[in-house]
């Protein structure tokens, strides 16, 4: 799998050639349900080979990458929490809130 597999320096891991992160190609299926010929409509710069390969190193390394994916949903809606609302928001909250 080394072929087609590279960890940056973070440890995290890309499709060689293909500048994706394997979690972006898994996220397409479990997100959206994309099957791998959707995945590959919608992003054809990967390789059927790169896809099924993200697949197989997402599986064999399935409960490191979900707690992952677990940390990053956390992260993001920690931040979402924290960050002031964004003006155009507010202005169609207040729109549709005092019409």
């Amino acid at each position: 799998m080394e072929r087609y597999i590279v960890l940056d320096e973070r440890g995290i891991p890309w499709l060689k050639g293909a500048n994706t992160k394997v979690i972006e190609v898994v996220l397409d299926h479990l997100a959206h349900g994309w099957s791998v010929e959707e995945i590959h409509f919608q992003h054809p710069h990967l390789s059927l080979v790169h896809i099924h390969t993200a697949f197989v190193y997402y599986y064999e390394h399935q409960a490191e990458l979900d707690q992952f994916i677990t940390e990053q949903v956390a992260r993001i809606e920690a931040l979402q929490k924290t960050a002031p609302p964004f003006a155009l928001k507010e202005r169609l909250r207040s729109a549709t809130e005092h019409p």
